[in-house]
């Protein structure tokens, strides 16, 4: 299970690593900024996102479902402020970002064939 953990947390640091290397107004100041940036939003994803998805949920009904990307946006733009060495160019790059993101990792967990991805 932790080994599962760790793969992820890897796999996730090489997804948003190869999202600042695409024009996409994501700038890392290297990997290790990557890594701690997948911790964050991690976290994030765990603790705050439940509470925006609850508080947003008529908003979410009456967008059907649109307004989730909009959620998503302000997780990244909370990472973006909370690491150091993450920075979005602006609104736009929070948006596309985290669409890059489950694309990339999805394409990477497929490509390792992770116990994650079963």
């Amino acid at each position: 299970m932790f080994t599962q953990l760790v793969i992820t947390w890897v796999v996730n640091g090489l997804s948003l690593w190869l999202i600042s290397k695409l024009p996409l107004g994501v700038t890392l100041d290297g990997f290790g900024t990557a890594l701690w940036t997948a911790l964050a939003l991690g976290l994030l994803n765990a603790l705050i996102r439940p509470i925006l998805f609850v508080l947003s949920l008529p908003l979410t009904i009456l967008t059907l479902g649109l307004f989730t990307f909009v959620i998503n946006a302000i997780i990244f733009g909370l990472a973006a402020s909370l690491v150091e060495g993450f920075k979005l160019k602006n609104w736009l790059s929070a948006l596309v970002a985290p669409i890059a993101l489950g694309l990339i990792n999805s394409i990477l967990f497929q490509v390792l064939q992770t116990p994650a991805t079963r």
